[in-house]
């Protein structure tokens, strides 16, 4: 199969280099530099990060570079990077209740404890291009300084008993999906890792399913928050935890509806996103598929797509996806051969049989038009 690819080893060669060329453009343009896409295109290096499973911003900005803007490609470049990394550890579970807000909203409650957050969002924009943007904008001091954290929107249903109660500490050691496969039926924790580094457009696609009927689910964004989270690791020689640095998260807590049964009352249920850096979309889609994901937990019909784990988490990876589709564009030179002999023989052997088979009424139907003056 791949022979033909070997024999062109030169057009290969000068194929990358022709990449390299276009990747360049005009040489009389100053080179994009890392710096520039960390800070001015930082929402696609966020993306990069999460779907790329990598927390560097210097690498994702790097990746973008090299494969001139192209998301898929970049994330591809990230992942692989990522595999040649030592593993020295795991981290403690991240505590984002105590996140350093930078924007937090809610579309359940007007006033919340803290109150809303708009910071840098694209939701208030109308959508026209700005000709004059790399005009200096007047940055307005803030009136007070944000909270050192934000009590959660969802406790003050929790205090009602009026939404499921999730304790963390019942739930059993999660697997890392980096280094088993999957296996289905998956659990909570492997399918939000699945989710986590899905493919943002995908799990767009299947969010909007479930809003148009696919799946019992009538969501409400609970809350919506994007702030730095400390990271924190217990090494074994030292046998205690220490802080290591912090990261940028978007976190969403969906809340959705649920009738109740098998004894549990009527109450609200949760579904829930997180996603490296800035990565709102992605978070809100992933609560949004997470929910529509526990029908069979919850005791609902599963008829819908979004419903469907295998279908949802098999199709989701953005790199197997590319990869998938792109390997088309190989030589299947012997494959299509095959198909085409098989073709040409089955063809060739309807066209002999529409021959030898006559209707009965062929024959004196044509005699009759003979004989008609």
């Amino acid at each position: 199969m791949y022979v033909a690819v070997k024999g062109g080893e030169q057009a290969i060669a000068r194929s990358l280099e022709l990449l390299a060329e276009a990747r360049r453009g005009d040489t009389a343009v100053p080179e994009l530099e890392l710096a520039q896409i960390r800070e001015q295109l930082r929402l696609g290096v966020a993306r990069v990060m999460q779907e790329g499973s990598l927390y560097d911003e210097e690498l994702a900005a790097l990746a973008i570079r090299q494969a001139a803007g192209d998301m898929l490609e970049a994330i591809f470049l990230l992942r692989a990077y990522r595999t040649t990394l030592p593993r020295f550890g795991y981290t403690e579970p991240l505590d984002t209740t105590t996140m350093r807000v930078h924007r937090r909203v809610s579309g359940t409650f007007k006033d919340v404890p803290g109150g809303q957050v708009l910071g840098p969002t694209y939701d208030y924009t109308q959508r026209l291009l700005e000709f004059d943007a790399t005009q200096p904008v007047a940055i307005q001091p803030a009136d007070a300084p944000l909270p050192g954290c934000m009590p959660r929107v969802l406790d003050l249903l929790d205090a009602e008993a009026l939404i499921e109660r999730i304790d963390a500490g019942d739930d059993p050691e999660p697997m890392d999906l980096t280094r088993e496969p999957l296996i289905f039926p998956a659990d909570r924790a492997t399918r939000l890792q699945n989710l986590a580094r899905g493919d943002e457009g995908f799990l767009l696609g299947m969010a909007y399913s479930t809003q148009r009927g696919y799946a019992e689910s009538h969501p409400f964004a609970g809350e919506i928050r994007m702030g730095e989270v400390d990271v924190c690791v217990c090494p074994e020689e030292l046998g205690f935890t220490i802080e290591i640095g912090a990261i940028k998260l978007t976190e969403c807590q969906m809340i959705n509806q649920f009738h109740g049964g098998n004894g549990v009352p009527p109450q609200f249920t949760r579904g829930y996103g997180l996603s490296m850096g800035e990565g709102e979309r992605k978070a809100m889609s992933m609560a949004l598929v997470d929910r529509a994901l526990r029908c069979d937990e919850l005791g609902e019909p599963n008829y819908a797509p979004a419903q469907n784990q295998e279908f949802v988490l098999s199709h989701s990876d953005s790199v197997e996806a590319s990869g998938f589709v792109q390997h088309l564009k190989l030589p299947h030179y012997v494959d299509f051969q095959a198909e085409l002999s098989l073709l040409r023989t089955l063809s060739a052997q309807h066209a002999t049989a529409q021959v030898d088979v006559q209707p009965a009424d062929a024959e004196p139907a044509r005699m009759a038009e003979e004989v008609q003056p």
